[in-house]
């Protein structure tokens, strides 16, 4: 009975412990690129910093960024033509670019 009346309130002290911590927030980059199949890959570009992402359905996410002004360059597949957009990423924020339309 001890030990089940142990387990119990072991339980229960994890189980606060674990709701007591806030899910951490990361700065990040996404959007769309529309048409889908138009680009590849995108480019974030940060000083001396760069970072690539794939292009899926249309989509990109850029997860975990340093807070700061990026170039986002999305290598477009000819005939279309590269676009390069500034974004400011702040501390503990997802910036969402919404539709990068490319055109040729």
């Amino acid at each position: 009975m001890r030990n089940v009346l142990f387990g119990i309130v072991m339980l229960t002290g994890i189980s606060a412990g674990l709701f007591a911590f806030k899910a951490i927030d990361h700065a990040g980059i996404k959007g769309k690129i529309v048409p889908s199949e138009g680009a590849a890959t995108v480019w974030a570009i940060m000083g001396a910093d760069s970072l690539r992402a794939p292009v899926n359905g249309g989509a990109f996410e850029f997860q975990n960024v340093k807070p700061g002004n990026y170039k986002v360059i999305v290598d477009a597949i000819e005939p279309l033509k590269d676009v390069q957009v500034e974004v400011t990423v702040p501390e503990n924020k997802m910036v969402d670019l919404g539709e990068i339309k490319l055109v040729q």
